[in-house]
This record gives structure tokens, C-alpha cells and sequence, in this order.
């Protein structure tokens, strides 16, 4: 077991199966020695856990919640690509998405989820470039959808 993986045990947190791509793209991408996550939606073991918007059926701590899901999903797939989390040197970019009601603005403290989550598992390496954007909707009424740049060793 990885370092990192370790970590992720002792603090209580299962990484999960990489979650099937819901049309038609790959989980992740290596490009040099860069891996591209993509979109990645609050789901564990093929369901759906948080739908709907914040400020209206979501509160902020569950988007974080669903954040928090879509990080670990993320580090799924970068998993499965380059077979184990210890080739991360570092999260390079955050992306998040925020499904929000038409007057919600703290986009901010919902993708802090993700990112609070990286840093904890990676220490200084998992501090990262971030969006955090809210949006009308989201495919399947998800709470968060998250993108991730990670560079890894080669």
C-alpha cells in the first residue's frame, strides 16, 4: 500500500472504484507527465449521491460533501491510469462546478471540499490552481462536477 493511500486509510477514507463514464470520454488522460481528470460527479459504486442545487435542495456542507466525493473519484482515476497514487508529485488545477440556485454565490466554500481534502492527503504537493464556477445545471442535476490536473512521475 501507498504512502498516500496509507494516509487515506488511516483517515478513515476508501478510494473508490474509478466511476464509469457516463458518455463518450476516458476517465483520465496522461499527456506527458500530466494526467487529465474528467468531469467527475459525487457517485459511489454507480450511484448518484448528491443531486440537486445548492441554496435550494443542497445545503453548503453537503456540496462540500459532494466535492469532497468528486476529489476522491478524481484520484480513482488517476489511480487506474498510472497505477498508484504515489507517482503524484502534485495537484496542479482544481476545477469545480457548482449546481446553484439563481442567487447562490459561495461556490468558493462548496469546491474548498475538494480542495481542503487534497492538501490534507498530499500536504504541500496538493496545494492547486483553482475554479470554482457556479452553473445552472449540471448533467443528471449532480450537486458538483470536478476537473483535476495531477502531475505524476514517469
Amino acid at each position: 500500500m501507498s504512502d498516500y493511500e496509507e494516509k487515506l486509510r488511516k483517515m478513515g477514507v476508501t478510494l473508490p472504484e474509478v466511476p464509469k463514464p457516463a458518455a463518450a470520454y476516458i476517465p483520465a488522460k496522461k499527456v506527458g507527465n500530466l494526467v487529465f481528470c474528467s468531469g467527475q460527479g459525487p457517485s459511489v459504486k454507480g450511484k448518484l449521491i448528491h443531486t440537486g442545487k445548492v441554496g435550494k435542495e443542497k445545503t453548503i456542507e453537503e456540496g462540500y460533501e459532494a466535492a469532497r466525493i468528486c476529489a476522491l473519484n478524481c484520484l480513482a482515476a488517476v489511480k487506474a491510469l498510472v497505477g498508484s497514487l504515489d507517482k503524484i508529485e502534485e495537484i496542479v488545477q482544481v476545477r469545480g462546478f457548482v449546481n446553484g440556485a439563481p442567487d447562490f454565490g459561495q461556490q468558493p466554500e462548496v469546491i474548498n471540499g475538494a480542495s481542503e481534502l487534497l492538501e490534507k492527503i498530499f500536504g504541500e504537493k496538493g496545494k492547486h490552481a483553482r475554479c470554482a464556477l457556479g452553473t445552472s445545471s449540471l448533467p443528471r442535476d449532480i450537486t458538483v462536477e470536478l476537473e483535476m490536473v495531477v502531475k505524476v512521475r514517469e
